[in-house]
């Protein structure tokens, strides 16, 4: 992956699809992939362009030392009106919904630091794979100000207490303790890092791609829900699954001892 320092000429957000993974790359490794308006903003274009049917899995990962620092202080300090503050958390917002609203899986890919909204970030992606190097934290009550938006994302992937304890002490965790805690699926040493985030894509594209994606949403929706809402959601997602030309291929193909041929359908 390049890991180049960026310049004034080059996008915010690189994005390059190779065989149907789409892999964002957050661009401002001098400025430790902060989130400004602007890189949210072109996060957010960034991920529209992932809905394209031959994007089959999206990967987010940061140029530089660094995964994500989360939010730009400098930009927020320079902007200090309710006015400003409302709309930045307000696209920071969309641009997190839109992850778990992709049909496709997106897998976070660590390395370096994770904090404040850079951890809200992996707790909003479907999945992650961390360098055993990397670091999260949820640092914003260091100076003032309680990690109100990334505790939304926090407090959905680990335990309350765990989640509580990060942010009213804004300390770090490792890349162990991370997954641990559920934060991230698998740690790898960071040589290993690309390929562990490949081998994950793989496993997600070898399924169908209608069951993939009819799971997702209905992964998240129900998890809002109580259980006999969800169990009822669940039963009509599962029935109208089981009427997808690929189930069909799939039963059949188990049943023929062959490896089926997906439609997508």
């Amino acid at each position: 992956m390049d890991q180049s320092q960026t310049t004034a000429a080059e996008p915010l957000v690189h994005s390059r699809l190779e065989d149907g993974v789409l892999t964002l790359t957050l661009n401002r490794p001098q400025q430790y992939n902060a989130l400004s308006w602007a890189m949210l903003e072109a996060l957010r274009e960034a991920v529209r362009s992932a809905q394209a049917p031959d994007v089959r899995v999206v990967v987010l990962a940061g140029a530089g030392k660094a995964f994500c620092a989360g939010h730009d202080l400098k930009e927020m300090r320079a902007n200090r009106t309710l006015d400003f503050q409302r709309r930045l958390f307000a696209l920071c917002s969309e641009v997190m919904l839109s992850l778990i609203r992709l049909p496709v899986p997106v897998i976070a890919r660590v390395h370096g630091i994770a904090t404040a909204a850079g951890c809200q970030l992996v707790g909003m992606c479907d999945l992650a794979v961390a360098s055993s190097e990397a670091r999260f934290a949820v640092s914003g009550i260091n100076v003032g100000l309680f990690c109100s938006t990334p505790s939304v994302a926090l407090s959905r992937n680990m335990g309350r207490k765990e989640a509580f304890e990060m942010l009213v002490t804004g300390e770090f965790i490792d890349a162990e303790e991370a997954h641990r805690r559920g934060l991230v699926n698998r740690v790898v040493a960071p040589e290993a890092l690309d390929e562990e985030v490949e081998r994950l894509a793989a496993a997600i594209k070898a399924k169908s791609p209608v069951a993939v994606r009819m799971g997702k949403e209905l992964f998240y929706r129900q998890l809002e829900m109580g259980i006999e809402a969800a169990y009822q959601l669940a039963g009509e997602v599962m029935a109208c699954n089981m009427m997808a030309e690929d189930a069909a291929e799939g039963i059949d193909a188990f049943i023929e001892k062959r490896p089926p041929q997906w439609r997508g359908c």
